[in-house]
């Protein structure tokens, strides 16, 4: 849809604002968009003319203050689409303009940041656009809010709950082809992160008179057409139903089967598959219901031989005997429902007005319970499983103030509602207007206000109450009639100033009051109620219609008829004390929650678009108290403004603000409103708005700046001129560097193209003359190899001494390349040989000294080679600086080769063999001639030493489990590395001067020691697993 020329449209990233200021320059044409800058705002002409300049304007939406006055535009508008919720999603209530998404947004905001619970209550007369408005709200939050599979199935149940329950609580009336005939207040869930996770629905005063009556061009539910129209022939024909409206009673008296507006059979279908969504199972017995009432309808009276009343139309008899009761056999079952309708008003026989009177009765109450069954189903299925922290937003759709040329009970039930929402509305404005001043540190200046608890009390009071006065009446003893309790009424209500009758009004009231009627004064008027059937609407005695229906098979009855309801001594609640007793709980919900309003308006009564009715306007907007409420607006302040958006606005008529204020904003708020010339009386700075109290103050200032802007289009069309060329001249500088700096770097590429080109045919005509002696031809190709090889070893030297890899150089380096090879071997080994430490290299030194000893000699040096070298093996601690080593051996005796443990010493001069602590021998390494082992595993050595040495006894036979570490240390402290002997087969050792032992020594599976027959010692060693 494309804006109206009068807004405007700023912003970024997508989103439009339609300032709400914008259209004040246009308000001689459009009108204000908040009634509160109403210069005459008492004025009631004033009022509706800017409801008509704005409706011209199809400018449908008005606000006062909150307050959104909404008129029905009566066709489409393309202002609900997706796109439009966006721009008000997230966007501060007054800087849009004002529109059903943006109390929605304000309201769902408010519950998220504030965590407490909101409502929105929607009233207005039948044909306002209250059902319109309510389902504009929940598409609003179905579409912004964050949603998940599970939430997305509780908001598909929430959008389809709306076509159920219409097709069963609306109906086509004079006023409205959708009229909701009920009042609903919906209770809509939402979760910590803002998604909608379940609800719950109220229902108030169903129109049951409907069932069974309509006026002129009116129609019963819209239910009943559906069905004829929609449903399939078998299932018309299971219930024996005809595909024609004009057969049934309940459905002709309006003389309006059909309505050009309503398409009945598509509209069947899109409550068939709404109930499928809600997950609705019983179907069958709720159109059974339906069959039921029509069936009812059809119901004919005669007289008997005998003058009493009979049912003459069997047909109908006979369904409604296998809807009520299915499992009983024929016979009961009729004579079951016969009575059910004779004898529904407890008294029997019944006249034929009686009779007729009882039947349509049964039709309200089995249609009324049966759709407040409908609403408990709807809401178990919106039943929400979450159990974390949740927040609430209700939405309440009640009908308006109504006022017709005859009102009945149910006309009064409605104005009664509407005084004491009227009566919480003035409430809560007030709160909500004293505690924004309070919250400013704005004085809070009290308000004079019509107060209708007066009205409230005349209805509601115990014992003295309209209601009270009802009840009593319906209880007492004998017949009641109206005109008693028309005169009861006079009686104890006569002094009231806002109650009339005929008997007790004056001369010029007494002709506009009727002798059964009486007039209360309500806040929006005067209206006249008639007391006929007064009594008739608060009929109770519904035990027998109870005690015969909760006997059906029928599921749905079953539940709407209990049998308690029959057996119970306690009388039923009357029609009016139950609906005083469900107002009393909606007032105490909504007292719970933070209210916003919408008031709906219908411009006329032929459902025109276009068509303004002043005169019906003017009675709506009297009924609805708009006036009431725009007085306790504009009681204080007219315009309210946050300091941000009042400075962006207007900062631009003040030098000291424009074109930024870098202060505080207060401060820069109090120089520009200094510089307008606002009196002190004006206007007043809370702690974060701006409050003006004359809208010609605010008018004012904005003709200043619509008057102002000429200078600043100027200003600004210099600056963008400016802006403009030096872009432009930038532009062009840019590109005459740009044109420069390509025209270099294509210069510099050619170079190097022409530099790489000339490399490589260097390189060709180098490797074809690679093998010659050095030339021109080749000089780079062999500087270029020369310098890969340098860079191959300087990238990859090798890593450590044990690392042999080493470039295969180019030949003319060979030479060269021999040389860095070994020079780059002796650095390492000198790097390696400086890290080593002392304890290490003695290690290393010792483990070279065993290698080049027993290295291919010895068959068990393999396994000693990972083996270290340690200072002592007897687990003692010992003064290593004398001793050198310490290790437990085995000595044999010279003679007869006993075995005697013992510990061997090594010191830096000597080798001791000491037993348990005493010096047993002491063998000097001077003294010490030669070393002798066997090649073999087993662990024996033979010391010899001079025999002519008296010290010495003879050559020592040891044998050890390290014998080459003990070896090695003996080796290398004595100095005797070349004196270590490896026998292969025997080794002889001096025994005596003069005399020799031999030691033979063979292989074998273990060790094994033993004296051999010729006086030798025989040692087997073990051989090692190959590995």
């Amino acid at each position: 849809m494309s804006l109206p020329p009068h807004w405007k449209e700023v912003g970024g990233e997508g989103r439009v604002h339609r300032v709400m200021e914008s259209t004040l320059t246009a308000r001689d044409r459009v009108g204000v968009q908040d009634f509160v800058l109403l210069e005459n705002y008492t004025s009631e002409a004033a009022f509706i003319e800017n409801l008509r300049r704005r409706f011209g304007e199809k400018l449908i939406y008005t606000y006062i203050g909150s307050v959104l006055v909404s008129v029905n535009p009566y066709k489409d508008l393309e202002i609900y689409s997706k796109a439009h919720m966006e721009r008000y999603r997230g966007v501060s209530f007054y800087e849009i303009s004002p529109h059903i998404y943006a109390v929605s947004d304000n309201t769902y905001r408010a519950m998220r940041t504030e965590r407490r619970d909101q409502c929105i209550l929607i009233s207005g007369e039948s044909g306002a656009g209250k059902t319109e408005a309510s389902k504009k709200i929940l598409q609003y939050y179905a579409t912004t809010c964050p949603v998940t599979d599970h939430m997305s199935t509780i908001r598909d149940r929430l959008l389809q709950s709306n076509p159920v329950l219409e097709a069963f609580g609306n109906a086509k009336t004079l006023r409205n082809d959708n009229s909701s005939r009920f009042g609903k207040y919906m209770d809509v869930q939402f979760d910590f992160r803002g998604a909608p996770i379940g609800g719950h629905i109220l229902n108030y005063l169903l129109e049951k008179s409907r069932v069974v009556h309509q006026n002129h061009g009116e129609r019963n539910f819209h239910i009943f057409y559906q069905l004829l129209e929609g449903g399939e022939q078998d299932q018309l024909s299971k219930l024996g139903l005809e595909r024609n409206a004009q057969k049934y009673h309940y459905l002709v008296k309006g003389c309006c089967p059909r309505v050009s507006s309503i398409n009945d059979k598509s509209d069947w279908k899109t409550v068939r598959k709404a109930l499928t969504v809600i997950g609705f199972h019983e179907e069958e017995d709720l159109l059974n219901i339906i069959a039921s009432v029509l069936h009812l309808g059809n119901t004919q009276f005669g007289e008997g031989e005998d003058g009493e009343t009979q049912i003459t139309t069997e047909p109908q008899l006979t369904y409604l005997s296998k809807v009520r009761t299915s499992n009983m056999n024929s016979t009961s079952s009729h004579r079951l429902t016969h009575s059910l309708i004779l004898h529904f008003k407890g008294r029997c026989p019944l006249s034929f007005e009686q009779a007729v009177a009882a039947r349509d009765a049964l039709a309200k109450a089995v249609y009324g319970r049966a759709f407040t069954w409908l609403v408990a189903k709807i809401n178990q299925s919106l039943l929400a499983s979450y159990k974390g922290s949740s927040s609430v937003i209700g939405l309440l759709d009640i009908y308006g103030f109504e006022v017709f040329q005859h009102n009945s009970f149910e006309q009064f039930c409605i104005n009664y509602c509407n005084e004491k929402l009227q009566q919480l509305f003035i409430k809560l404005t007030l709160k909500s207007e004293q505690e924004e001043y309070e919250a400013e540190g704005i004085t809070w200046e009290p308000v004079k206000y019509f107060d209708n608890k007066i009205i409230c009390d005349l209805v509601e009071e115990k014992h003295k109450g309209f209601i009270s006065i009802l009840d009593e009446e319906c209880l007492r003893p004998g017949e009641p009639s109206d005109i008693s309790f028309l005169e009861k009424l006079e009686d104890t209500l006569g002094g009231h100033a806002h109650f009339v009758t005929h008997k007790l009004a004056n001369g010029k009231t007494r002709k506009a009051v009727g002798r059964e009627e009486f007039r209360l004064i309500h806040y929006a008027g005067e209206v006249n109620y008639t007391v006929n059937g007064e009594l008739a609407n608060q009929s109770v005695n519904s035990r027998t219609a109870g005690s015969v229906i909760c006997q059906s098979d029928n599921q749905i009855l079953s539940q709407c008829f209990h049998r308690e309801e029959v057996t119970t001594q306690k009388r039923p609640e009357t029609a009016a004390t139950q609906f005083k007793n469900s107002l009393a709980k909606l007032i105490e919900i909504l007292m719970s929650k933070e209210p916003s309003y919408v008031r709906c308006i219908k411009p006329n009564d032929a459902k025109q678009s276009g068509r303004f009715d002043e005169a019906l306007v003017r009675h709506q907007v009297k009924y609805l108290g708009l006036m009431e409420n725009l007085r306790v607006r504009r009681a204080g302040f007219a315009y309210r403004r946050r300091y941000e958006a009042f400075l962006q606005r207007y900062k631009s008529l003040c030098p000291g603000t424009w074109p930024n204020w870098q202060g505080r904003l207060a401060d820069g708020v109090a120089t520009l409103v200094q510089h307008l010339g606002y009196k002190p009386e004006e206007y007043k700075l809370g702690k974060t708005k701006i409050f003006i109290r004359f809208p010609k103050t605010l008018f004012t200032t904005e003709d200043a700046l619509e008057a102002r802007r000429p200078a600043l289009a100027l200003t600004l069309q210099t600056s963008w001129r400016g802006y403009r060329e030096r872009a432009k001249y930038h532009r062009i500088r840019n590109a005459v560097i740009q044109s420069a700096w390509r025209g270099m770097k294509s210069r510099r590429k050619a170079r190097r193209r022409r530099h790489a080109a000339e490399i490589i045919r260097k390189f060709i005509k180098g490797f074809i003359y690679r093998h010659y002696e050095r030339c021109p031809e080749n000089e780079y190709f062999l500087d270029h190899q020369r310098f890969s090889f340098l860079m191959t070893l300087v990238r990859n030297p090798p890593k450590s001494v044990l690392d042999k890899s080493w470039p295969v150089p180019p030949p003319s380096l060979t030479e060269a390349s021999e040389h860095l090879c070994r020079l780059c071997m002796q650095n390492m080994m000198r790097a390696y040989c400086r890290r080593i430490q002392p304890e290490w290299k003695k290690q290393m030194e010792q483990k070279v000294v065993a290698s080049q000893i027993f290295q291919d000699q010895k068959d068990s040096y393999p396994q000693s080679v990972p083996k270290l070298f340690v200072a002592s093996r007897l687990g003692r601690e010992f003064n290593l600086k004398v001793i050198q080593t310490l290790v437990a051996v085995t000595k044999y005796d010279r003679r007869g080769y006993k075995a005697r443990p013992r510990q061997l010493l090594l010191t830096s001069s000597f080798a001791v063999l000491v037993a348990e602590a005493k010096l047993k021998q002491r063998i000097d390494y001077a003294a010490l001639r030669s070393i002798s082992v066997s090649s073999l595993t087993d662990g024996f050595m033979v010391l010899h030493v001079p025999s002519e040495d008296n010290k010495q006894k003879s050559d020592v036979v040891l044998q050890c489990d390290h014998v080459i570490e003990v070896v090695t240390k003996l080796a290398t402290m004595a100095d005797k590395k070349n004196k270590v002997n490896i026998s292969q087969d025997s080794i002889k050792f001096a025994v005596a001067r003069g005399k020799e032992g031999v030691i033979d020594f063979t292989s074998g599976s273990e060790l094994k020691v033993a004296k051999g027959k010729k006086g030798h010692l025989l040692v087997t060693a073990p051989q090692l697993n190959p590995r």
